[in-house]
């Protein structure tokens, strides 16, 4: 098979969950295992972080990534799911897995995967290991899919384990409270491996710090360590301000988005953590590091600005948590008029979150090329019900032209509401 044909074989003759949603899902470790163990077990020939969380792993997974490189370290990063081409889960130093690794993977395994029949989730990250193994990297930053006890990727055993934040997303899979949902995330913690959760969040911390005392975990709360505070924005960086024992330090961030203060403490400590196991991390890979972090790891969607007048962003946060913070960094624009082009996927409550959306703003919705997404005439009647209004322009960009030729110089057009509308704009 040439590399269309694989990639035909990939997304359609494993249940992928991008696509189709909980028909992909397993609560069971048993076919990473068995794939893995076909491999010759690669996840044990290289060193490892793992980042779970509700909002944040991507950034942080990320912003690891680019500062270990920085380093000088040989990095590979795992992150899902990918907004433009299958090769983005899996790169090192920032390249992207080739397509004829992506081929020969396939083809040296495909009589196994036919007998196994593993998800596309599986499949990667068995693809993730091997390539990683193969390629022979310092160590691989690798992000949690969903939840993460039985998450694919909890077959590690890494240096340091990441548990970001709590929010509401996936509940129908991974519980219907904070604290089950903060079960299912503390899967993540090994026996003595230390563990740093970057947000205390008051409902979710007896159960990291009941989970890591099981273990015999060391554990951090990384923003009782540091108090992270954003203080501006120029050019294409934000500047946080950093106190740790009572000694103030400023950091340049290539990451925009408001939100990003509830990563850098976890991000920050967790690179103190790796230092103290010996990895040589100087302050000038810290701060290259951060402040290249796009450039260096090709991450894409998180506040990323498409255009100027009118102001056109596109930001990938789609649960409670993430609009919400989505919607206070709107308040700090200046504008003339809100414009919204938006889309969903239908196996979530979307309520909360259109209760959430301001009633002045004008929308255009839309919906993502995959089964998963909620139709555009569908999401308007639910907006519709909370007293939002708009038109229904069901293909992105589209909608998103649309919007452009509308808006005045002075309005800002925000498009999101999904990863996989992000995904499909033409000029991410």
């Amino acid at each position: 098979m040439d590399y269309k044909e694989t990639l035909d074989y990939l997304f359609h003759a494993l249940p992928m969950f991008q696509r189709v949603g909980a028909a992909a899902f397993r609560k069971d470790l048993g076919n990473t295992l068995a794939l893995c163990a076909h491999l010759d077990n690669p996840e044990r020939k290289f060193k490892s972080v793992h980042v779970a969380g509700t909002n944040g792993k991507g950034s942080t997974s990320h912003s690891l990534a680019a500062i270990l490189q920085s380093a000088g370290y040989k990095t590979g990063l795992y992150t899902s799911p990918h907004l433009k081409s299958f090769t983005e889960r899996i790169r090192i130093d920032g390249k992207e897995i080739g397509e004829e690794a992506v081929v020969e993977f396939v083809a040296e395994n495909k009589g196994f995967l036919d007998q196994l029949q593993p998800s596309f989730f599986e499949m990667t990250v068995g693809m993730a290991f091997w390539h990683f193994a193969k390629e022979q990297v310092d160590i691989a930053i690798v992000e949690v899919g969903m939840g993460g006890k039985y998450d694919s990727t909890n077959v590690l055993l890494p240096e340091l384990c990441i548990i970001t934040n709590i929010g509401w997303d996936h509940v129908q899979f991974l519980g219907n409270t904070l604290p089950e949902i903060a079960g299912e995330k503390a899967g993540i913690i090994k026996p003595s491996i230390p563990v740093v959760i970057s947000q205390t969040q008051e409902e979710t911390e007896p159960v990291f710090v009941q989970k890591a005392q099981e273990q015999q975990a060391p554990i951090v709360f990384a923003d009782q360590k540091l108090r992270v505070v954003k203080m501006a924005s120029h050019q294409k960086l934000a500047l946080f301000s950093v106190e740790k024992d009572g000694q103030k330090s400023e950091l340049n961030f290539g990451l925009q988005g408001d939100y990003q203060r509830f990563n850098l403490p976890g991000i920050l400590e967790s690179v103190s953590q790796l230092r103290e196991m010996g990895w040589d991390i100087s302050e000038a890979a810290l701060e290259k590091g951060l402040a290249e972090v796009s450039a260096l790891t090709g991450l894409k969607g998180r506040w990323q600005v498409l255009g100027e007048k009118p102001t056109v962003i596109a930001d990938t946060g789609h649960n409670e948590p993430g609009i919400r913070e989505i919607l206070a960094q709107l308040e700090t624009y200046d504008y003339s008029q809100l414009w919204m082009v938006l889309g969903m996927v239908q196996d979530k409550d979307i309520s909360k979150i259109l209760a959430l959306l301001p009633k002045d703003a004008r929308y255009v919705f839309c919906q993502a090329d995959l089964p998963r997404a909620m139709p555009a005439a569908q999401l308007a009647e639910k907006a519709r019900a909370l007293g939002l209004s708009g038109d229904v322009i069901s293909d992105i960009n589209q909608a998103l032209n649309f919007a452009r030729k509308n808006a005045g110089a002075d309005d800002l057009i925000f498009v999101g509401g999904s990863t996989f509308v992000v995904a499909e704009i033409d000029d991410l």
